[in-house]
């Protein structure tokens, strides 16, 4: 098993010179995925019943948004009896600092999130901030670099910014790391980077990473709130042209 997750550690380093505007579809030229087109009708669900296998070749994707017919999908050519971490883009140990922490490559699309004896313990698809804002002359770029989680709030988090002029933009289990910068749930996660400066993430990662993984200041960490490593952005590939 870890000679395979070592190749597929490899090949995710290489595909993002030719990545398509999907992520996705990078990976089809490997001998280990194939690529199909979705035909009329044809939904996650009816494609990929089981739930476990579904919930891997969305991740693989960068999406769990709705298909539509003729979109192109990568699907590993054998999903039994594998599991998350065999397709993790990210090593699955690294050296521990004594401390959890949550890492985000936009490059790769990804989150990870490693326990204090750096370990992965779980990865998911992202969508950060685009070049340009579509609605505004700025950069819609995320904030990168080292940070700490300072608040996070529950299922009704909100933005004050977005939509502009109005907010109220849903940010679902929202953790903030920098000022307005957020980890936070999503129902649109097309693939590539689309947000306004947010990391966006399935819904239900975020609810996890919210409940489960990410702690504020307290006591028993020393006041410091969990670490998030947001790295920047070094190809053009992971933005939809």
């Amino acid at each position: 098993m870890k000679k395979i997750i070592l190749v597929i550690a490899l090949m995710f380093q290489g595909t993002f010179v030719n990545a398509a505007s999907y992520f996705g579809t990078a990976l089809c030229a490997y001998a280990d995925y194939e690529c199909i087109k979705v035909g009329p009708g044809q939904t996650w669900e009816n494609l990929f019943p089981d739930e476990q296998q579904r919930d891997v070749v969305q991740r693989l994707n960068r999406s769990y948004n709705n298909l539509w017919a003729g979109k192109v999908i990568v699907v590993p050519r054998n999903l039994a009896n594998k599991t998350l971490l065999d397709f993790a883009p990210f090593p699955l140990t690294i050296n521990p600092d004594g401390e959890k922490q949550v890492v985000v490559d936009q490059d790769k699309l990804a989150w990870g999130a490693y326990d204090v004896e750096g370990k992965l313990v779980k990865w998911g698809p992202i969508s950060s901030g685009r070049d340009k804002c579509p609605d505004s002359a700025r950069s819609c770029r995320t904030m990168t670099g080292i940070f700490r989680f300072f608040s996070k709030e529950n299922s009704n988090c909100r933005s004050n910014v977005y939509p502009i002029g109005r907010g109220g933009a849903k940010m679902p289990f929202c953790m903030y790391f920098h000022k307005g910068f957020a980890l936070h749930g999503s129902p649109d996660i097309p693939g590539y980077r689309a947000s306004h400066g947010c990391v966006r993430m399935f819904t239900r990662d975020a609810e996890w990473l919210n409940r489960s993984f990410v702690e504020l200041s307290n006591e028993s960490n020393k006041f410091t709130g969990t670490k998030v490593v947001i790295r920047p952005v070094l190809t053009k590939e992971s933005q939809q042209q």
